[in-house]
């Protein structure tokens, strides 16, 4: 995948297997030090995408907290946080949504054919609006995105993102949190949803690395022969 970004999936969940839980408030899955991790890839990456579905959902701002990593990235000619990157079928995103509001990085909006137009009015300048086509591929959007300059790509979620991901064999690693308790909620999000995954028992993912988070667990994975050692 020579022309395809460096591509991160990073992400917690609970024990048996799950994002969230199914309340309205948003589940805390990781810890302090899990969260710094995440912190941490952020600032060593060019861009971070999650679905629509999370910035409806979480509403993150995704931009890099530590103030020694924005000040790193600036001197590097860097902007303190990468580009946020989100993709919607639906176009159903709010203009004030922390996606659009926090921080000052470049935004894109990745959308089918048929709602790009109404994402680009809705939005009014926010961000760059890209037609994705109908449907959207991801590799197709993995592409652009190197076109566009991203080298090395972070994928924070949600899940039906995560699944592309690994079901079209486009991640490079998986860094997998593992939360100490159990939601036990099937109407919740679990991790991945079904699918035709590149990993089964007769191609199994090389684990190399497992640390301690606090009281989370981190499994890191080499999923192609790209994988490089740091952070």
């Amino acid at each position: 995948m020579p022309d395809l970004p460096y591509t991160v999936l990073s992400c917690c969940m609970s024990l048996d297997g799950y994002l969230d839980d199914s309340s309205a408030d948003r589940l805390v899955l990781s810890s302090p030090a899990d969260l710094d991790r995440v912190d941490g890839l952020r600032a060593r990456s060019d861009a971070i995408l999650v679905g629509a579905a999370t910035v409806r959902a979480d509403d993150p701002r995704l931009v890099v907290r530590e103030p020694e990593r924005r000040d790193e990235r600036l001197r590097a000619g860097l902007p303190p946080s990468p580009m946020k990157v989100t993709l919607t079928a639906l176009a159903k995103l709010d203009p004030e949504a922390a996606f659009f509001t926090a921080g000052d990085a470049e935004r894109l909006v990745y959308c089918t054919s048929d709602t790009a137009a109404a994402a680009a009015s809705a939005l009014d300048g926010l961000a760059t609006v890209v037609d994705g086509g109908s449907p959207m591929p991801m590799r197709w959007v993995s592409h652009d995105l190197g076109r566009r300059g991203v080298r090395r790509l972070l994928v924070e979620g949600g899940a039906a993102v995560l699944s592309q991901f690994l079901a079209d064999d486009l991640a490079d690693e998986l860094q997998l949190a593992v939360a100490p308790f159990l939601v036990g909620d099937s109407s919740a999000r679990r991790f991945l949803t079904d699918g035709r995954y590149p990993w089964t028992a007769h191609r199994r993912a090389r684990l190399v690395e497992t640390r301690v988070l606090d009281d989370v667990v981190l499994l890191r994975y080499a999923l192609s022969d790209r994988f490089v050692g740091e952070g």
